[in-house]
């Protein structure tokens, strides 16, 4: 994309929905989301739920019909406070963080950043959220992992930063996402700066070598080592050439000699030790 078409593409808006808007004031303020802000290319906004409410208490939950251990978020004043900030575009999109979400990923936060002009993050509390929430306002449900949080504001955090660093210009130089760990398929190869030396552990001759074609080769058979030895799953559906079927092949090899290897000298340590 060229610099023109980042000058005319409007800012990605993003509202969040939470009963700690604080959180995303201090995160947003720094560094690439900060710039970005700076820049022009993305717009946020944090909102209080309690703001929504119309009881002296500023009540946001209640306790769940049926029984039950902890509290569950009213709907009205989620709802509400979605409403006041939906503009109603084809390219809006209300997100509800929840665990029985889509599983995230980094094909579903470039899906985002191409799709939609306008994101809307709610971010449950306590026990959960209204079902009324998920069933009637929910555009998209998303996950970040399996596990369990306090709220929706870290997941949603980790949305937005997926998504904002692959508005064009945010990052800055042309290309400078594309070769990250899960854009291409693969882990990404190891990174190396000054100085060449540190503690007698080395930089890798290549990479001081100037030899563009050398380096390329390097780095692609150390993103295919790196995905083969830690998250081999990925090779089920990464793009792999010619060339990359052969070096993983050849590696492939070397990690079962290895393995042979280690199992051999297991058994004579293990022989050693009867007698």
């Amino acid at each position: 994309m060229t610099n023109e078409d980042t000058m005319t593409r409007a800012p990605l808006r993003v509202d969040v929905i939470s009963l700690l808007p604080g959180v995303f004031e201090a995160y947003w303020a720094e560094s690439m989301l900060g710039r970005a802000r700076a820049a022009g290319l993305l717009a946020c906004r944090a909102h209080q739920v309690r703001d929504y409410t119309h009881d002296k208490h500023h009540l946001t939950d209640d306790y769940p019909y049926g029984g039950g251990v902890g509290m569950v978020m009213k709907p009205e004043p989620i709802f509400e406070a979605v409403e006041a900030v939906r503009e109603g575009g084809p390219r809006e999109l209300v997100i509800v963080m929840a665990p029985t979400g889509e599983r995230f990923s980094q094909a579903m936060a470039q899906e985002l950043a191409d799709g939609y002009d306008h994101l809307i993050f709610v971010c449950g509390r306590y026990e959960a959220m209204d079902e009324r929430v998920h069933a009637h306002l929910a555009g998209r449900e998303i996950s970040i992992g399996d596990y369990v949080l306090t709220g929706g504001e870290l997941p949603a955090l980790v949305v937005i930063d997926a998504v904002a660093r692959l508005i064009p210009g945010v990052l800055g130089g042309v290309g400078a996402a594309e070769s990250e760990s899960f854009v291409t398929g693969l882990l990404e190869y190891p990174h190396y700066t000054r100085p060449p030396e540190y503690r007698g552990w080395a930089v890798p001759e290549v990479l001081l070598s100037g030899h563009h074609e050398a380096i390329r080769q390097w780095r692609r058979e150390q993103s295919l080592r790196r995905t083969l030895e830690r998250r081999p799953d990925l090779l089920a559906t990464a793009p792999l050439t010619e060339e990359d079927e052969r070096l993983l092949a050849r590696l492939k090899a070397e990690s079962r000699q290895k393995a042979e290897t280690a199992d051999r000298s297991a058994g004579r340590h293990d022989d050693e030790e009867v007698e």
